[in-house]
């Protein structure tokens, strides 16, 4: 049985925890703070730290190095050289947000992807967690993280403007959560730029000042920006028309969801029952 000890018992460190505990891992216990780590990575497979990235070298460096242990971070922009202190060394940094350690516990098992560099250990650690892994290069590093915020955190930011937005409308935001929702489905199933809709797409300049006008001042730079990024996606997608590989796979699944419409529509069309 591989066993691990985690140093940071804040969300991420007792998210791991719990899930690692669930697969048959045996989890030490937690250090904190006021904790002595120098002996932390004695009598443990893995060693994590799952302290904040700016903690992580003064960490690594207060633990007793033990050539036989694997000692890692869950640092998604960091590479290995913070663990330079120790021989094998590891990191380990999953493709999901951990908001609590019971919902990160369960997002962590549920077959998401990790980010894995370093010793086989962080992959043995990812297949037992029946998640998948990428390796990502030391010098892609900075550009992975940044595609991991923009589609987590600048995601929640660009709903959180859509929350002012909707508020200054006397509307609220659960109306539109069905409509991200969609496009987020759209995306997995045709890709970005199949996907893309709306009026800084199809090149509507007069619905896009009329926006422009009527918003608050304070929002105009986060929408300018979304637009630009639209007619970005529409001008690349205009300039290389060819169908992506993985719209084309999907194209089943998308016909099959729109027979499953039609034949909701023509049951409702039909149906006695009003």
């Amino acid at each position: 049985m591989t066993t691990v000890r985690i140093i940071g018992p804040g969300r991420a460190g007792r998210a791991f925890a719990s899930a690692f505990a669930s697969v048959g891992v045996e989890v030490k216990e937690l250090l904190g703070p006021a904790d002595d780590v120098s002996s932390a990575a004695v009598g443990v497979d893995v060693l994590l730290l799952a302290v904040p990235d700016q903690a992580i070298s003064a960490v690594a460096a207060a633990v007793g190095p033990v050539r036989s242990t694997v000692v890692a971070h869950c640092s998604g922009a960091l590479g290995l050289e913070v663990l330079a202190t120790h021989e094998r060394v590891a990191s380990l940094h999953p493709l999901a947000t951990l908001p609590d350690p019971i919902i990160g516990a369960a997002r962590l098992r549920a077959g998401g992807f990790f980010a894995v560099a370093g010793d086989p250990m962080a992959i043995e650690l990812v297949k037992a967690l029946g998640g998948c892994t990428l390796e990502i290069p030391e010098q892609a590093r900075a550009r992975y993280h940044a595609a991991a915020c923009i589609a987590s955190n600048h995601l929640v930011a660009l709903l959180g403007q859509v929350q002012r937005v909707a508020a200054s409308a006397g509307l609220p935001l659960d109306a539109f959560l069905p409509l991200a929702r969609g496009a987020l489905d759209d995306v997995r199933l045709l890709g970005p730029a199949a996907a893309l809709t709306g009026p800084a797409a199809r090149g509507d300049g007069a619905t896009v000042e009329r926006h422009r006008r009527a918003l608050d001042p304070a929002e105009l730079d986060g929408y300018d920006a979304g637009v630009a990024l639209a007619r970005r996606l529409a001008t690349a997608a205009a300039a290389n028309p060819s169908e992506p590989a993985h719209a084309q796979l999907a194209t089943e699944e998308v016909s099959r969801e729109r027979a499953v419409a039609g034949a909701l529509a023509a049951a409702g069309r039909n149906s006695s029952w009003r």
